[in-house]
């Protein structure tokens, strides 16, 4: 079963994005900063990460640049999930390393196919939860 990684400070937004994954076949864990999805990263090495960007102790965009220069979690995919939606906020995401970037509110569909598309790019060929 494809495992998804939800980091975000808003119990709320995680919890949205829990039941989104659960009913479409993902299994998610979760973790509540940068920090936090930096280290469990390397510990479970998720099939792919969602992650916000505004959160305490260490952002979305700091905990992707240590995630994409690790070689152990180089290779996991990650998809912004945040409200942040200006154009230069999505450019700055991109070029530090994210698979995509998706804003809240989310879309069900458009999260999926986003997911999907990001799960099919790898070298394992994920493309089924």
């Amino acid at each position: 079963m494809t495992q998804i990684m939800i980091v975000d400070d808003s119990p709320t937004d995680t919890y949205l994005l829990q039941a989104m994954l659960e009913r479409n076949g993902y299994q998610t864990l979760t973790a509540v900063n940068g920090n936090e999805g930096v280290e469990v990263a390397r510990l479970i090495k998720p099939d792919l990460i969602l992650m916000d960007v505004v959160m305490p102790e260490m952002n979305g965009f700091q905990a992707l640049r240590l995630l994409v220069s690790d070689p152990e979690t180089a290779l996991i995919p990650v998809i912004l999930v945040t409200r942040k939606d200006q154009k230069v906020d999505r450019a700055w995401g991109m070029r530090q390393g994210a698979r995509n970037y998706v804003t809240k509110p989310v879309n069900e569909g458009v999260l999926l196919s986003t997911i999907s598309e990001a799960l099919c790019q790898e070298p394992a060929t994920r493309c089924q939860p």
